[in-house]
């Protein structure tokens, strides 16, 4: 994606309150790491305008990478609403993953229809170690589908998923980047030096970084 479509992107979640900082109170991801900032795109479907403008990003962007695919798959949960929007528009068939295989019924992992055979477009709301991402790829290939590119709003970037997705196979696409939120939340204040000064520390090692507790 080009630089204004990237700001574009970005100012979308800053505006609705989908980043923010809490270093005394931090998040956990699910594989661990302690976070003082977090991106919340869950909160995109309450808001039409920018959510329009997301999915919008996403067919733009399929267009000018020629990503070629037979079906969409959402990664649950915070990927379906995106993937399913985006099926909708493109006209394309829609299926989503499961975290794992429901406990009743058919007990499958991926719901919506067949995949065997398919070339299948992946979308996420959001990258951080890519494990999350990179299960729901295995599914997809154990169930018979080709798997070589994911689109996601935004990744954080860190070196392990760049990693991962390279020993996978799949190219990953993303909407804007965290560099590109980050400088859009100074310039909007929603930042500060002392701030960006904590988030560039945790970036630089988000497996150790530990809470300020002033």
């Amino acid at each position: 994606m080009n630089t204004n479509t990237k700001r574009c992107i970005a100012k979308a979640l800053l505006d609705i309150g989908a980043v923010g900082f809490a270093p005394r109170a931090p998040i956990t991801f699910k594989s661990g790491i302690v976070s003082p900032v977090y991106v919340d795109n869950r909160i995109l479907i309450y808001h039409p305008d920018p959510w329009h403008r997301v999915v919008k990003g996403f067919a733009s962007l399929i267009a000018d990478s020629a990503l070629e695919f037979d079906l969409i798959a959402g990664v649950a949960v915070g990927g379906v609403p995106h993937s399913s929007a985006l099926a909708y528009v493109l006209g394309k068939p829609s299926v989503f993953i499961r975290k794992e295989s429901k406990g009743h019924g058919k007990a499958q992992r991926i719901e919506g229809g067949a995949v065997a055979g398919k070339t299948a477009l992946l979308v996420e709301d959001l990258v951080t170690t890519g494990g999350s991402s990179l299960s729901a790829v295995a599914a997809l290939r154990e169930a018979g589908a080709t798997v070589t590119d994911m689109v996601a709003i935004v990744s954080y970037g860190f070196a392990e998923a760049r990693a991962a997705f390279k020993d996978a196979r799949v190219k990953l696409h993303t909407l804007t980047d965290f560099d590109v939120l980050l400088e859009g939340a100074l310039q909007q204040e929603i930042f500060d030096q002392r701030d960006e000064a904590v988030i560039r520390a945790w970036f630089a090692d988000p497996h150790h970084w530990e809470p300020t507790s002033k």
